[in-house]
């Protein structure tokens, strides 16, 4: 039975104020109507809605040159893409991966017949943590696969000596890491792959969507034809599936594009707005290393406990503010993996953490009334009230 604790519609004793709207974790960011418009008339004009259209190419093009990276897919969905760029790799065997990313990480090992292997991750980025993970790898390991988790880099330096040392894949699940550079150099050139999603929730978006990077020509053209059923023409090459991007969903993205660095510099200052406001509540919050440019694709905060957390979601939900638990459970927790050994931080992250309403278009208004709920909560605890 689901735990009615979490839900985020429950509240039959909410005392919303009245004439306000509810504030929900996220909103899909919407580019003028017009704008969206003017690629939807080119897709009429074309009676080109899949199978590699002209905006599908062009949308791939100005993604690769966006992240001079050599080689970039469109997906259908991040999962796929995640799905795609194990078998392009031809992953096999035991994985190492992380426990607290969303579900999709594990399952897409799984799906692909491979066995993940947990590790735990570093308390400071909720990132895997790099100095676990040679204990971890044995014969029968023959990747990694991490998250860039909230858009925070994984530690890509020291995962770097390790797969080299032991001849390993490197897959990252970047599908929060859209923009983000270590280095002053996109995230996206580090590993053998990464993947990206462009769900509607994230800050860049094609309603559903994602992409594979890769660094190696024939695991690009492995994945052309793995996302068009293994086939060119007549021709049969290899098992595929069909993974493609539409048009429809390619215009999308060339639409919202434009906006992307406005987005990111707005969640900048709503960060920063929320961060002055927690400063000294007791409340931790989650950063990456230095040398980042970070996207704040999300904004996370750490609760003193499980219960601390479920009091703050249930309190904020009676005022019509809903939060959300992500990531939960820590992977290693699925009723479908393998009995695993207890990883205390993953497994301490997923009770404690919650993600707060952050998005683009937040008005000063609804973030005020974010804040001042959650500093009622904490001070009302502090006072057993």
């Amino acid at each position: 039975m689901p735990n009615r604790k979490d839900d985020l519609h429950q509240g039959a004793d909410k005392v919303v104020v009245p004439g306000s709207s509810p504030i929900m974790v996220t909103k899909a960011f919407l580019p003028p109507r017009a704008e969206y418009d003017r690629w939807l008339d080119k897709v009429y004009a074309s009676h080109h809605l899949t199978n590699n259209g002209p905006i599908h190419k062009e949308l791939e093009e100005t993604l690769r040159a966006r992240f001079n990276v050599a080689y970039l897919r469109l997906m259908a969905n991040g999962t796929l893409a995640l799905q795609l760029a194990i078998r392009a790799l031809g992953v096999k065997g035991k994985v190492i991966t992380t426990p607290f990313s969303y579900v999709a990480t594990t399952s897409a090992l799984l799906w692909e017949g491979c066995e993940p292997v947990f590790v735990d991750i570093d308390p400071r980025t909720c990132c895997i943590d790099p100095t676990l993970i040679e204990a971890a790898i044995t014969p029968e390991v023959t990747a990694i696969l991490a998250t860039h988790v909230y858009g925070i880099p994984c530690d890509v330096e020291a995962i770097d000596v390790i797969a080299k040392r032991h001849g390993l894949k490197v897959i990252y699940d970047a599908a929060h890491a859209f923009d983000v550079q270590y280095k002053s150099k996109s995230i996206l050139a580090w590993g053998d792959a990464s993947t990206l999603s462009f769900h509607a929730t994230k800050l860049f978006h094609t309603v559903e969507g994602g992409a594979v990077v890769v660094h190696n020509e024939q695991h690009d053209k492995d994945l052309c034809l793995l996302r068009s059923f293994g086939h060119i023409g007549d021709e049969h090459f290899s098992l595929g599936t069909n993974a493609k991007m539409s048009e429809v969903h390619a215009a999308m993205g060339m639409a919202v594009l434009p906006h992307v660095d406005a987005i990111i510099v707005e969640r900048r200052r709503l960060g920063e707005v929320y961060d002055r406001a927690f400063t000294g509540l007791g409340i931790s919050l989650v950063a990456p290393a230095q040398h980042t440019h970070w996207n704040h694709a999300y904004y996370p905060v750490l609760l003193a406990s499980g219960e601390g957390r479920i009091g703050m979601h249930e309190r904020l939900a009676s005022h019509g503010i809903y939060t959300r638990r992500y990531f939960y459970p820590s992977l290693n927790k699925l009723p479908y993996v393998r009995e695993g050994t207890s990883l205390p931080v993953s497994e301490g992250v997923a009770d404690r953490v919650l993600s707060l309403p952050f998005y683009s278009g937040m008005t000063e208004e609804v973030q005020h009334r974010v804040i001042n709920a959650v500093k009622g909560v904490v001070i009302g605890d502090r006072h057993g009230a």
